[in-house]
């Protein structure tokens, strides 16, 4: 991607006339050497390395949008990198809490391990060609609402100097020569966005009794069928999502009586999600996206 002939280049040439002198022998005489050292192009690129938004919750903490910085000029270059959440556009401003460097270069962010960037220096330094991930790390407001959005952009500026192409810092280019703005302005940028994705659980709870007449009443011996019903909004995903629900005082749990979407569970804590201990019922969920509903159900025996 790097445009041309690497910066600081010397590019020499020495022309050559001949002749035929009285003799009949040909003569040569080189003309002066000339030397062009090649100045260095400013040029620089970046990308969001995100396949899309980034899923995050209301009051999320140190949430990671990840870009790529390459040096597209002829030379060696420091880059400054600034962030920018206040871009509009979007629903919220997340607060940018640190930027950090990829150290190990696994294109992964690895806390404790890649470097947190301080501009003016650490400001990573490309290699013609070269490109280093960078990670922006933000926190998200408390209280957005379910699909808001919050862009946050990423500069790199050549140290040397940015400006219109064409604008030439004399002498301060690679090799000696001088440092030329190129068709990037000697800056890029792209920008990264988070998608609020939250999901809220609504919760019900009925009973139908039968009793041992055929009828309604709760007596003695009639039977009381508790149906449970979870239902999940929003766009998110609850997970490790459980139903509980303790034995009423006066009752006794009927055996093999717990149901998840109609399908019985065993009452020992084994293969399935459901489990009587403790003179309770407990059904796991698991991970439960919105627009869905979960039902339990179980039975108890009036004393």
């Amino acid at each position: 991607m790097a445009v041309g002939t690497t910066a600081g280049t010397t590019i020499s040439n020495t022309a050559t006339a001949s002749y035929d002198d009285p003799g009949g022998n040909q003569v040569s005489v080189p003309s002066n050497t000339v030397d062009i050292v090649v100045d260095e192009l400013l040029d620089v690129t970046v990308a969001t390395a995100d396949a899309g938004d980034i899923v995050v919750t209301p009051g999320s903490i140190n949430r990671v949008l990840s870009f790529t910085v390459t040096n597209t000029g002829n030379g060696s270059e420091a880059f400054r990198l600034t962030p920018n959440a206040a871009v509009g556009g979007d629903q919220f401003d997340p607060t940018t809490t640190s930027i950090v460097l990829d150290t190990n270069g696994n294109g992964v962010y690895d806390a404790g391990i890649d470097t947190v960037y301080t501009q003016g220096t650490n400001d990573p330094v490309l290699a013609s060609d070269a490109s280093i991930r960078v990670f922006v790390l933000s926190s998200i407001p408390a209280g957005q609402n379910d699909n808001d959005r919050g862009i946050v952009e990423l500069t790199a500026a050549a140290t040397t100097g940015t400006g219109a192409p064409g604008t030439t810092f004399a002498g301060q280019g690679q090799g000696g020569g001088n440092a030329v703005v190129g068709s990037t302005g000697a800056d890029g940028t792209d920008s990264g966005r988070y998608i609020v994705q939250n999901a809220t659980i609504s919760f019900a709870k009925s009973a139908v009794v039968a009793d041992p007449f055929g009828g309604t009443t709760s007596v003695p011996g009639s039977i009381i069928t508790y149906r449970l019903i979870a239902t999940i909004s929003g766009s998110g995903t609850l997970t490790n999502a459980a139903i509980s629900d303790a034995i009423p005082t006066g009752t006794t749990y009927q055996n093999g009586s717990i149901t998840l979407e109609g399908t019985t569970l065993t009452d020992a804590a084994d293969g399935d999600t459901g489990s009587f201990a403790s003179n309770a019922i407990t059904v796991g969920l698991g991970s439960v996206s919105g627009g869905q509903t979960r039902t339990v159900t179980f039975r108890v025996r009036i004393n």
